[in-house]
């Protein structure tokens, strides 16, 4: 896929929450296409420490309104330069960049026209979609949960925060798909993470998709092989150049023969499938 480097326009940002803000950019010509589960390599200007550009998950593409949704957790000085961005100004961009979640249609996905099957060992299957994020982590499910719809496909997102104020965009996930959630204090949803939810234990699914905190992908992933589910996680690894040139985001995977290699995540992921990785070994 092409690359790009644009000067995109600020057109809002909007405060989340204390640590989240939801940047919107356009620009004059229509924007290239993105895959959901790629990133954008931002560059940072106007700030005195911050010399590498910022890889930031792609939340959203509105192709009919031209424009580009950054979900920005403002934990550093450079994302925090981000946070104070205003409509108008301008912020350099290069993308796409990696490899996204695969996307299955209405025919290819693992379900019966919506209707629940029950395996022999008694559990429901809906044979859908589980989108499975924590914290900032939630990102790029609300692109990827629209384009699975759009295919015909309505996901179930599962999405887990520390408390009811950490939660982000319900009402934009809810557009796509049954929302669960979980929270660590009980305050939304049912208490504890992610993989405590209930409907784990109640439903199977054909394919989970995750991104989130690595205790959390590393979780969802043993269940995912307990119960013999296919899973794709997408990695957060330190990425600074986005083209597999610094090596600082470089991952031990399987590779031919079912031998351990080295790879750039920004360029052969963020998403791999977890049977390539060697997290469980």
């Amino acid at each position: 896929m092409k690359k790009y480097v644009l000067d995109l326009t600020v057109k809002s940002v909007e405060r989340l929450h204390e640590r989240y803000v939801l940047v919107k950019l356009t620009d004059s010509n229509p924007l290239p296409e993105m895959l959901p589960g790629q990133f954008v390599e931002v560059r940072v200007d106007g700030s005195l420490s911050t010399f590498l550009r910022r890889p930031i998950s792609i939340n959203f593409v509105d192709y009919d309104r031209n424009e580009l949704w950054l979900l920005v957790a403002t934990i550093g000085e450079g994302t925090r330069r981000m946070g104070e961005l205003k409509a108008g100004e301008v912020l350099n961009c290069m993308l796409p960049l990696g490899n996204g979640f695969r996307i299955q249609s209405g025919e290819t996905a693992l379900h019966t026209n919506g209707e629940t099957a029950l395996h022999t060992n008694g559990k429901a299957a809906s044979h859908a979609h589980l989108l499975v994020g924590g914290g900032v982590g939630v990102a790029p499910l609300l692109y990827l949960g629209a384009c699975l719809k759009r295919e015909g496909v309505e996901p179930t997102f599962l999405l887990g925060a520390r408390t009811k104020n950490d939660l982000l965009l319900l009402d934009e996930f809810r557009k796509y798909g049954r929302v669960l959630v979980t929270t660590e204090d009980g305050s939304e949803g049912e208490r504890g993470f992610v993989t405590n939810h209930s409907v784990l234990q109640e439903e199977r699914f054909g394919l989970i998709q995750c991104c989130g905190p690595t205790p959390m992908m590393k979780a969802v992933a043993r269940y995912a092989r307990q119960s013999h589910t296919e899973c794709e996680v997408s990695l957060e690894n330190l990425m600074a150049c986005g083209l597999g040139a610094c090596l600082c985001c470089v991952e031990k995977v399987r590779g031919d023969e079912d031998q351990p290699t080295n790879v750039c995540v920004c360029k052969e992921g963020p998403v791999f499938n977890i049977n390539r990785l060697l997290w469980q070994d």
